[in-house]
């Protein structure tokens, strides 16, 4: 079933919200170019994602707000490193980071 078929009353959409969830566990896919030597810009979805910059001792990676996100030794661990950055937080952390806010206050 797609998530999203007519109802046959009414012709309106149903939304199928269980298949709409597993979008976010799905991984995340970036595409990947070269744009100098010395550094590597990340689309997903034609949407810019983020970048690596590479020097003698450090691959840095940013987000798509070119904020650091940290620091790899290796460039492949940096690609990975804003792949996590960008994947959607799961429900139930979001749901723990919740309740821990809400402890707080």
């Amino acid at each position: 079933m797609s998530s999203t078929s007519t109802s046959a009353r009414s012709g309106a959409p149903i939304h199928d919200h269980d298949h709409d969830h597993a979008a976010d566990t799905e991984p995340v896919e970036l595409a990947w170019r070269q744009a100098d030597d010395d550094v590597f810009v990340a689309t997903s979805r034609g949407e810019f994602a983020g970048f690596v910059t590479v020097d003698d001792t450090a691959h840095v990676v940013h987000d798509s707000h070119s904020r650091r996100i940290g620091s790899y030794p290796s460039l492949a661990a940096a690609r990975q490193a804003l792949v996590d950055a960008t994947r959607p937080p799961s429900r139930s952390r979001e749901r723990l980071r919740r309740r821990i806010l809400a402890r707080r206050r």
